[in-house]
């Protein structure tokens, strides 16, 4: 069963907690001096490549570079020519140097930098504009249910 856990005993800070049965799936602190950065969006520079991580590094202008794996790249980042035959590889992907635009997924945490992908999401609402996604635009279902065909 999954539930949401909200603990805001201290002043100072506010945890909640996703979790399914016994596993916990998300965590994410808020403290009320510390300026949220998830879902922002910024235009970052692939700093380095790591295959063993199947992942990339991204300046996006904060202290930590951020961390970008290979799922999270959408395939307008791909080059014209790829072809994947089986898993793609993180090297034949990306370049360092290149610009990509990104979204906190997750915000940094104690030595670790923030989780980030480029599959934008900006919500809205009335609806969800996903640019790199088949959808594209998402409506709510408590909007579908009021539309009403002609």
């Amino acid at each position: 069963m999954k539930r949401m856990l909200i603990n805001a005993t201290q002043q100072e800070e506010l945890r909640v907690a996703l979790v399914d049965g016994q596993r916990l799936y998300d965590l994410d602190i808020e403290s009320p001096g510390h300026e949220q950065k998830k879902a922002n969006i910024y235009k970052g520079k692939i700093t380095r490549i790591e295959p063993s991580l199947e992942a990339a590094f991204v300046d996006y202008g904060a202290e930590r570079h951020g961390f970008l794996p290979l799922k999270e790249i959408a395939r307008e980042y791909f080059p014209a020519n790829y072809s994947a035959h089986g898993r793609p590889n993180i090297k034949d992907v990306l370049r360092e140097g290149q610009e990509v635009i990104v979204q906190i997924d997750k915000e940094e945490r104690g030595n670790k930098g923030a989780a980030l992908t480029t599959f934008i999401s900006l919500a809205g609402s009335y609806l969800v504009l996903m640019p790199n996604n088949r959808a594209r635009v998402v409506f709510p279902v408590a909007l579908k249910a009021t539309i009403v065909p002609s």
